[in-house]
């Protein structure tokens, strides 16, 4: 937001004016993210797959961990970046001024909380002992810090801060041109950004807890509060990674724990700031870094290279995205190969020859099962996919190449001559115009080789179009079957009638009805 606005107005020179910008845009970033979520488009949430969240939640705890090291090492001067070659750069580049005080404090904060956590998992019982760890690091790190006045040794403490809440900013909105387009179109971007963050947190702690978020829910809620927000001097905002992941680690339940933690805010705002003067920020760091910790699945990335090689690439890039890179890139890299793996998915749909399993009226993939029987005469396939324009020139290609590679076998073996094509299409959920020529080309083909074409339980949306088609009076009602079976029957039929008159073609067909 800040790049954006500062090339329309210098922050130094107007700061008022920046700021009145910075309150218009997050109105308009408000409202653009609350009609996504009343137009019903939270369907981008199912983009966000299993893999892309592990992935995503752990390269956001690794960056989040790494800009605590500016208060664990007590750093003043630290980088903006997020990605992890700015952040080491800082770090390494200022190793004299390291401070040990600070570091040796942190650690032993984030030992404390780590065990605290550790011994509630062990004695659920306990579970108070890490909900209390966290407010009483404050409170002991406070302590400390006011009697040993080590923020005169290198530990960064808060320091003073200002009381009160921020004013109505309402009137401060900013609808004049040319302004009024900067702040829209900044707004709608990084309306996007922090949608997508938003909801990618959610879903991460959605899968952690086994429960199901609603997209457009979350985006009308994120929206009004930025709409809202705008109303009382806040700037954007969306669900923070760092404060849900602490919310979750202290074990808040519901929206409820929201509300608590903004009376407290409130009260400590108006009330309670010079208690937080002492607190050092290596403490708040500790926090975080506990928390993150426990969101870095590792098991999980280790199950998805054993179980599908591609989840854990999907995983990776979103990893190394967001660590390398940042949080909107790595959730970019992750979607972009997902939808990639849909598209190839759609346009490379398997297909497969069925054979009869012995002793049953069963048919299923020669491959898959090896007790499965081919039907002297007869090739059954099966497509698994819809019929769409991005996978009707292959599988005509495919369906070729199994009728060819059926008769190199057929001679090989010295079976009955094939004569039947029967292609199940129980799974081809929808068909295109483009789907439809795919299959008058294959009756094309197998006319010309002295087949027969029969089709098996095409659903209804398929048989619609194929009736407003006419290839279903092309092909022949008698040659479309409800099951396999009853289709095999009819061929054997035809077989049997043809070796008992040869004068007979069978292109009579067989009541199906």
């Amino acid at each position: 937001m800040g790049s954006m606005l500062s090339n329309e107005v210098n922050p130094n020179e107007d700061p008022m004016l920046f700021l009145h910008l910075a309150f218009t845009a997050t109105l308009f970033a408000g409202l653009f993210q609350a009609a996504l979520g009343l137009f019903r488009l939270g369907v981008i949430v199912d983009f966000l797959s299993h893999a892309t969240i592990v992935g995503f939640m752990g390269g956001a705890a690794t960056v989040v961990i790494l800009q605590q090291l500016k208060s664990i090492l007590g750093l003043e001067h630290f980088t903006h970046a997020a990605d992890i070659i700015s952040v080491m750069r800082s770090v390494f580049t200022q190793t004299h001024q390291w401070r040990w005080e600070s570091a040796v404090l942190g650690f032993c904060f984030i030992f404390f909380l780590l065990v605290t956590r550790y011994f509630s998992k062990k004695q659920p019982r306990f579970f108070w002992v890490s909900a209390m760890a966290p407010l009483t690091c404050v409170i002991l790190g406070s302590l400390l810090v006011y009697f040993t006045h080590a923020e005169k040794h290198g530990v960064q403490v808060i320091g003073e801060l200002k009381k009160g809440l921020n004013p109505a900013s309402l009137t401060n909105l900013v609808f004049v041109s040319p302004y009024m387009t900067t702040a829209v179109k900044t707004g709608i971007v990084v309306g996007i950004i922090a949608l997508a963050e938003g909801i990618a947190v959610g879903r991460s702690f959605a899968m952690f807890k086994n429960y199901h978020i609603d997209g457009n829910k979350e985006m009308i809620a994120i929206g009004t509060m930025n709409i809202v927000g705008s109303f009382t001097s806040c700037y954007l905002t969306t669900g923070p990674f760092s404060r849900s992941a602490v919310n979750y680690n202290a074990g808040c339940k519901t929206a409820a724990s929201n509300i608590i933690m903004s009376i407290a805010v409130m009260l400590t705002l108006l009330f309670l700031t010079p208690l937080f003067h002492y607190t050092p920020l290596v403490v708040l760091s500790a926090i975080i870094v506990s928390a993150m910790l426990g969101l870095i699945d590792y098991q999980a990335a280790i199950h998805l290279w054993k179980i599908d090689k591609f989840d854990f690439v999907v995983c990776m890039s979103a990893y190394i995205g967001v660590v390398c890179g940042s949080v909107e890139i790595g959730l970019v890299i992750a979607v972009a190969i997902s939808v990639l793996r849909i598209l190839l998915f759609v346009a490379r749909p398997r297909t497969f020859v069925l054979g009869h399993i012995p002793n049953s009226v069963i048919y299923r993939n020669v491959e898959q099962y090896p007790n499965a029987k081919h039907v002297p005469g007869i090739l059954i396939l099966e497509i698994d996919a819809p019929i769409y324009f991005a996978n009707a020139s292959y599988l005509r290609e495919r369906i070729t190449r199994w009728i060819d590679e059926e008769e190199d076998r057929i001679k090989a073996t010295g079976e009955t001559s094939l004569q039947y094509v029967i292609m199940d299409m129980s799974a081809v959920g929808n068909i295109d115009t483009s789907g439809i020529s795919m299959l008058e080309e294959v009756k094309k083909i197998t006319d010309r080789r002295e087949l027969q074409f029969i089709l098996v339980n095409p659903g209804s949306e398929v048989m619609k179009k194929l009736n407003k088609s006419k290839f279903q009076n092309h092909l022949g009602q008698k040659w479309i079957y409800l099951t396999v079976e009853e289709a095999v029957g009819a061929c054997h039929f035809m077989l049997s009638e043809s070796k008992m008159n040869p004068k007979k073609d069978g292109s009579e067909g067989w009541n199906n009805v």
